[in-house]
């Protein structure tokens, strides 16, 4: 297992190219990325993205070039619903030219050896470690997993052992972190603030092409970054690994000595035998962040003397301490539901139901009540959208115990109706799709990617900025792979959705 940093320019290029690199949220298998980002890959070589814009003759009669900065839409983006109600996390699939163009941009040589060499300078403090650098999983698990794994290893252990050196742990996190990341710090991170002032339209420097291509994917706005692709992790990890840096240079101005800081992206845990001190080392990390156009999130910071407690996620905790056996299906999804209503949305949430998945997943019949089941999984869906794939899973399963067709189609109307009260549900229409396709691949769903499975013309990028023969590469490459979609089960099978792939089976050999 190594970090990106460990790869040299040519492997970390290849690393981003990845379709598990392009996006983080989960998709169903048929949609597929690779090629798309191969193909313009091969076309583009390298060059500046300035070399394919599209151009036209302004009012005076000019040549003039396009520029993505004035095209909205550019991105393709959907709301994820993160609780079932009013909180929603934006996700966006970035447009495969300016993400083509900035993966080059970055694993250049030279610009490569730049960037690793600002994050050792990130991480001269060895008081403040950071656990969130992207991973390359050197086993069967995906990136995402081994990241996952590494933040339970890193993460909550040493906080466990840390709990014998310190007395107090302060817990916070920045609010709307993505949402709020300022564009122009990314060359003031990599090439100090002085020379990116100094410098700021010289196209030789990283951190500048970086903010530019930023932009472009942003309407030209500074404020802000996508969200759901480790490129950007990385690029986040930029800003927030400047921000360790200007926070321990004011921490050693404050001669502030008893204390250490754990960070996994933009969550902090800072450990001190002295409660004023931890508060202190608070204050001066708000001020770094505000000049960085972010803030800690108030309601989520807190200082405890619990500190083996507080290490420890509390839906895991609470998980750990109330699980039981259960010798029916209803009892055991029941005691999920207790889980999720005590837990929203939580990491325990989702193996809890793939663990009830690997008990059905073989299962031909059943004497349980197929309606109630689908009806206490349907709730936990509908409140814990983090949990969408795993439980469309289950869903599939459960609905294919169901023996007539009319029964069928009546449950699945009730759980689309369900679902239509909660607003921007692009993404359980997506699962939704997959739990259909196989029964009625004409069911229409108003989320762009769905539509996009039955009419490959849809385009879900703006690439009017783009010369034809990139913009024809685009709009005609299939993102929909119709081979999947001939192969795959009415019943999703637990490799479309697993993130950790586990060498045990639960086997359970109770009654149904």
């Amino acid at each position: 297992m190594a970090t990106v940093l460990e790869l040299n320019h040519i492997d970390a290029r290849y690393f981003f190219l990845k379709k598990e690199s392009y996006l983080t949220f989960d998709l169903p298998t048929y949609f597929v990325f690779e090629n798309l980002l191969q193909k313009v890959s091969d076309y583009i070589q390298g060059k500046p993205i300035e070399t394919f814009y599209a151009t036209y003759i302004n009012e005076e009669q000019r040549l003039k070039k396009h520029s993505p900065s004035v095209f909205e839409n550019v991105n393709y983006k959907f709301l994820n619903n993160k609780d079932g109600k009013f909180a929603w996390r934006p996700l966006q699939l970035i447009h495969p030219a300016l993400y083509v163009s900035l993966v080059n941009k970055i694993t250049e040589e030279a610009n490569w050896y730049t960037i690793i060499a600002s994050f050792e300078n990130f991480r001269s403090n060895p008081k403040i470690r950071c656990y969130s650098i992207p991973l390359v999983s050197d086993t069967h698990q995906s990136d995402r997993a081994t990241s996952i794994n590494q933040w339970w290893q890193a993460i909550e252990q040493q906080s466990l052992e840390l709990a014998l050196k310190y007395e107090y742990v302060l817990h916070s996190d920045i609010a709307d972190c993505y949402g709020s990341i300022y564009t122009h710090s990314v060359p003031w991170a990599l090439h100090t603030k002085p020379i990116a002032k100094a410098k700021r339209n010289d196209s030789i420097l990283v951190g500048n092409v970086i903010d530019k291509l930023l932009r472009d994917m942003a309407y030209g706005q500074t404020n802000g970054i996508p969200q759901g692709s480790v490129l950007m992790n990385f690029i986040a990890e930029m800003i927030l690994g400047y921000a360790d840096l200007e926070l321990s240079k004011k921490i050693n101005e404050a001669n502030l000595q008893d204390y250490e800081i754990l960070r996994y992206r933009d969550d902090y845990r800072i450990f001190s035998n002295n409660p004023q001190t931890a508060e202190h080392i608070t204050k001066l990390l708000t001020e770094i962040l505000i000049e960085l156009g972010m803030r800690l999130n108030a309601q989520k910071t807190i200082v405890t003397t619990n500190v083996i407690k507080n290490s420890i996620k509390p839906d895991k905790l609470y998980w750990v301490y109330s699980k039981r056996g259960a010798k029916g299906l209803q009892e055991h999804l029941l005691i999920i539901y207790k889980l999720a209503e005590e837990h929203p949305n939580s990491g325990s949430l989702s193996k809890a139901l793939d663990k009830f998945y690997n008990r059905i997943k073989t299962i031909i019949q059943t004497n349980q009540n197929l309606k109630v089941l689908i009806s206490i999984l349907v709730d936990i869906m509908y409140k814990n959208p983090r949990v969408y794939p795993i439980a469309s899973a289950i869903l599939s399963k459960l609905l294919s115990l169901i023996s007539t067709i009319n029964e069928k189609d009546e449950i699945l109307n009730l759980i689309y109706k369900r679902f239509e009260k909660i607003p921007n549900t692009g993404h359980i229409q997506i699962w939704l799709q997959r739990i259909t396709i196989k029964l009625d691949r004409s069911k229409q769903y108003f989320e762009g990617l769905c539509q996009k499975v039955n009419n490959p013309a849809l385009q879900i990028w703006n690439s009017e900025w783009l010369e034809s023969n990139l913009k024809a590469i685009i709009e005609t490459t299939p993102i929909i792979d119709e081979a999947v979609i001939t192969n795959i089960d009415v019943v999703i099978a637990r490799e479309e959705v697993e993130l950790f792939k586990t060498e045990y089976d639960y086997t359970e050999k109770t009654p149904e």
